[in-house]
This record gives structure tokens, sequence and C-alpha cells, in this order.
């Protein structure tokens, strides 16, 4: 028979934030496959526990997922962890579960502690319905399409971001998704925890002379519902806007600001208006 894979959560800053199943489970196992072992080495020791570890992470998941998988189908029980939270969720292991699934192996989660929920459970805003959206991009032109995409969502948005970023990030937040509330999490359930609240131009100012440190979670708050506006008030307004000489990208940036509406849509409708 063959052993089984477990997708164990860890703390993200304290120690004590750890389930009892969990602390067995990684005793109990043959390997704890860890994105970086010195760093969960640390918990292991806090704990006691000897067992072996190797490495598992993105730039070598594509050579020791069937390395890992192959010792699953020898019997042997793998735990997977990561330097912190659950697995996963903006971490490196979907393809080691994947293949691990192909082969018919069981893959048991050992839930606990993520940033995700952690800071959206302490935000206020409406946690019924989100959208968890990892990082957004690293470059900017690519950063404000996806947020483009998202200018809509009415459900309440999560990020993670990086300190060196983050003051760009809220800039094109504020940009594109208007003056939210927002509330952004740094170091949470460690020694420097922090949450500041507000609206995004609030905590820009906040940070504007604030050298920024540590693990960043930003929960913003979900649009409002708005009533679209008909396609024939759109092709009128761009008919209006092409007699005074605007030019199509021009007349798609100002009625989707005014109407809080897809401006890719009104580029169509204007290209079209073009064609006739």
């Amino acid at each position: 028979m063959g052993g089984v894979l477990y997708i164990v959560a860890t703390p993200i800053g304290n120690l004590e934030d750890i389930t009892l199943r969990a602390l067995r489970v990684l005793k109990e196992v043959n390997l704890i496959a860890a994105e970086d072992t010195r760093h969960t080495r640390i918990l292991l020791n806090h704990y006691s526990i000897l067992t072996a570890t190797t490495s598992y992470h993105e730039h070598n998941e594509r050579t020791k997922a069937p390395v890992l998988v192959e010792r699953l189908i020898n019997g042997e029980n793998v735990a997977l962890v990561t330097d912190a939270g659950t697995p996963t969720l903006s971490d490196p292991g979907c393809r080691l579960i994947q293949q691990a699934t192909g082969a018919g192996i069981p893959v048991v989660p050992v839930p606990g502690v993520s940033a995700l929920t952690a800071v959206l459970s302490a935000s206020g805003f409406f946690a019924g319905r989100f959208v968890f959206e990892g990082f957004l991009p690293s470059k900017r032109a690519e950063r404000l399409e996806r947020l483009e995409v998202l200018r809509e969502e009415t459900r309440t948005l999560v990020f993670y971001e990086a300190p060196h970023r983050l003051t760009e990030s809220l800039e094109d937040l504020l940009k594109v998704l208007g003056d939210r509330e927002v509330v952004l999490g740094r170091e949470v359930t460690k020694l420097y925890e922090e949450f500041i609240r507000g609206r995004l131009s609030e905590v820009l100012s906040q940070l504007l002379h604030k050298e920024i440190r540590g693990e960043l979670t930003l929960v913003v708050q979900g649009g409002e519902k708005k009533e679209l506006p008909s396609g024939d008030l759109l092709r009128k307004e761009i008919q209006k806007l092409r007699r005074e000489g605007f030019r199509v990208k021009e007349i798609a940036q100002l009625l989707g600001e005014k109407f809080s509406c897809s401006r890719k849509e009104i580029y169509r409708l204007a290209l079209e208006g073009n064609k006739k």
C-alpha cells in the first residue's frame, strides 16, 4: 500500500499557533518536504520533532515532485509545509499534489493558520464572500490591468504584498478602485504585529515617511454595486465626445470613470462606431 501526503499548515509567526494534530503528523511521517528546511527546523526543534526534512520549493519542484511521489508510492508518508501558513496559498505545492493524486496517493489537509484568513477575520469587512488575489503583478502596466478587471468587484478583496512594492500598489489601487476603506495587516501574530486602518489615501499618507518591513496582507473593501448604463446611452456619450475631438482611448478613460464601468467595453463600442 502507498503512503499519504499530508498538507500541513504551520505558524505564520507565533510558534504556539499550531494544532495538536499538526504536531502529531509532523512527528509520525517519514519525511517533511519544506520550502526552507532551515526555517522549518526552528519549528521542529521548538517541539523536539526529529523527523527528516528535504527541500521542496519553486526552483526544484519540477524535479523533486516525482521523487517524493515515488517515495509515497513505496509506502512512505510525507508532510508538505511552507515557511509559514497553509501550503499552496501563494506557495509551491500544487505540482506535488497533482502528481500524487494522479498516482492514487491520498492527500490529507491538516488545516491551521493562514495570513489570508487571519487578517480578513480582523478586518471588519464582510467576509462571507471574498476574492483572494495573492500578489499583484510586479510590473506596473500589468498591475493596473489586473486592477481594472477588479474595479467592479463588489466582494471584499485580499492581497499579499512585498514591502518594497507596497506604496506603488496602494497608489495604483487608489487610482483604479477609488478611495476605499482598507486594512493593512503587518507581521501578524509576530512581535511587531500592526494593523493600519482607513481609506487608501489615509493609509498612504501614514506610510509616506515610514520604513515598511515584514509580511503584509491587505484587505480592501468591495466596490458598491452600481446600475450599469445602457448600451444606447453609452453610444450617445461616445458620439458626443467624438464630435468634441476625443480619441477612442480617451473616450474609454473618461466614460469608464464617469459610469464606473469597463473601459474595454466602451473602447469596443467606440471602435464599432468608427467602422460605421
